[in-house]
């Protein structure tokens, strides 16, 4: 059984709520060596923001979950 695309995305998002420094993280999301998107977590506000690559769209979430899950789409299209 393959492992779960999902757990590695929560993972990574999971991991920029639990840095204890209060800036802005970025994580880059890539398949086949292009990227896809970036993802921020501003901790100030407790919201991802997702920037889908090339198209620069951004979309605000204030749920991990709903985050993932978009990103998980947004590499699998």
């Amino acid at each position: 059984m393959e492992s779960s695309q999902l757990i590695a995305i929560i993972s990574r998002l999971d991991a920029m709520i639990k840095n204890e420094n209060q800036e802005i993280q970025t994580r880059r999301f890539e398949k086949d060596g292009k990227e896809k998107g970036i993802v921020s977590f501003d901790p100030e506000t407790q919201t991802f923001v997702l920037e889908e690559l090339p198209d620069k769209q951004k979309f605000e979430f204030d749920n991990i979950d709903l985050a993932a899950i978009e990103v998980y789409d947004l590499l699998n299209d």
